[in-house]
């Protein structure tokens, strides 16, 4: 698979950590930044993978802060993307099963590596069940479609 990352600054060790996990797990890796631990505003990275992800140059996205919160919400700006913020094994799991979500966040303040990368291989290793689960998905893009005419912006 390909995977684009992204972080901040609070983020890049950690986002470091993951990319070498996931090479090393046979995925490449897209990066769209940062590249430091120098201060950084998020909303760019993140709107970078989520539209790598939207635009097929990536299979998913995850995008790390130092809570994971402004990352989602911003890579969640990009039409078609399901960014879902995931702590621990549950949410990352049903991110996936019911809700089809294509972008990781999560916080490196608030994860330690190795439970990082478990939430990671979980999330990626998760297939979306459909079903009764796939008219939720078609009204969220529903809603996106809306939003665009609503605001004169061209459709997606």
């Amino acid at each position: 698979m390909r995977i684009a990352v992204a972080a901040d600054h609070a983020g890049y060790r950690l986002k470091t950590v993951v990319a070498a996990h996931l090479a090393d797990g046979g995925h490449e890796v897209v990066d769209m930044g940062t590249d430091s631990e120098e201060s950084v505003d998020y909303p760019p990275f993140c709107a970078a993978a989520g539209r790598a992800v939207v635009d097929g140059i990536a299979d998913f996205g995850i995008v790390i802060g130092g809570s994971g919160q402004g990352e989602q919400i911003a890579a969640n700006k990009v039409i078609g993307v399901r960014a879902a913020l995931c702590h621990d094994e549950f949410t990352a799991r049903m991110a996936r099963m019911h809700n089809n979500a294509n972008v990781l966040a999560f916080g490196a303040r608030v994860l330690a590596d190795a439970y990082a990368l478990m939430v990671v291989d979980l999330f990626l290793g998760t297939e979306f069940e459909g079903g009764r689960h796939q008219p939720r998905i078609e009204q969220l893009a529903a809603i996106e479609q809306q939003e665009c005419e609503k605001r004169g912006a061209p459709p997606a």
